[in-house]
């Protein structure tokens, strides 16, 4: 599902990424060097100019090379309507911070984080470490 083809990617730099939800936002942290990816936080979701302003503040704070946005794709590969919510973020977030934008299927992640033990609160940062995770563990040495 990424959609760099074509684009050389970093060999540094940190990674953000994003498991977008209607009420929240999980958020986790990585770079090209260790690829190894950690939860960071969870943004509440609960209107454009609170999320993009507390988006925007991690992306001062940790100054990302690339952006990563789960795509809730459904059991069997197809559009959800969630998925509409989670491009649209992506999209937006490519045009207010000129961040390139990769997507990962996250099928299961929040599944795969509750059975790794994340307790209610730490689902959503952990989510986003999975999908980050899986981001990492697909691109080429």
């Amino acid at each position: 599902m990424p959609d760099g083809v074509g684009r050389e990617l970093p060999r540094d730099g940190t990674v953000l990424a994003f498991d977008y939800g209607e009420k929240k936002i999980g958020v986790a942290l990585g770079n090209f060097v260790t690829r190894h990816a950690t939860a960071l936080t969870i943004l509440p979701n609960v209107s454009v100019e609170g999320r993009f302003q507390a988006v925007g503040e991690l992306i001062r704070e940790w100054t990302p090379v690339q952006l990563v946005v789960g795509m809730p794709v459904n059991p069997e590969g197809g559009e959800q309507p969630s998925m509409r919510l989670a491009r649209r973020f992506g999209n937006q977030l490519n045009g207010r911070y000129s961040l390139p934008v990769e997507w990962v299927d996250e099928r299961y992640s929040s599944r795969m984080a509750a059975m790794g033990g994340a307790r209610r609160g730490e689902l959503d940062a952990e989510a986003a470490r999975i999908i980050l995770q899986q981001y990492f563990d697909q691109l080429p040495l």
